[in-house]
């Protein structure tokens, strides 16, 4: 499989999520968003894409991002708390971004890939002999 360069990864965030309760006047995501921004305004991480999206679905477990690049398995993570996870995502895709697949080993991963992991969505498209690459636990 082709190894993607740090430049195609993309972080979606889900701007219209709301967890229950929540009554602030911006939603969760839009302010996980501007965090991520205000960081990446201060450090940028060069290729890095940050991609709002109206929805992903996944409104049980709002606060919501999607991490894809070419080649590699796109993941989405969910639960997320919108203050504080900006500087963990970052330091997270920067683990991404250096795999030829995207699976970042389990040991190494921030505590919010590990508990927040709503899905894992295989490569697209598959290797050339149609085998999905090993998938880590």
């Amino acid at each position: 499989m082709p190894e993607a360069a740090p430049e195609d990864v993309v972080l979606y965030v889900c701007t219209t999520c709301r967890a229950e309760g929540d009554t602030s006047e911006i939603r969760a995501g839009a302010r996980l968003r501007a965090a991520l921004d205000a960081r990446l305004g201060a450090a940028p991480v060069p290729g890095l894409r940050i991609e709002p999206v109206e929805c992903l679905s996944v409104c049980k477990r709002p606060c919501t991002v999607a991490v894809a690049s070419a080649g590699r398995w796109t993941y989405v993570y969910g639960d997320l708390d919108p203050e504080s996870a900006a500087e963990t995502l970052l330091a997270g895709l920067g683990l991404y971004a250096g795999t030829p697949d995207g699976i970042v080993p389990w040991r190494a991963r921030p505590e919010i890939f590990k508990r927040g992991v709503v899905a894992r969505i295989p490569p697209f498209p598959s290797q050339a002999d149609g085998t999905l690459p090993e998938a880590a636990e």
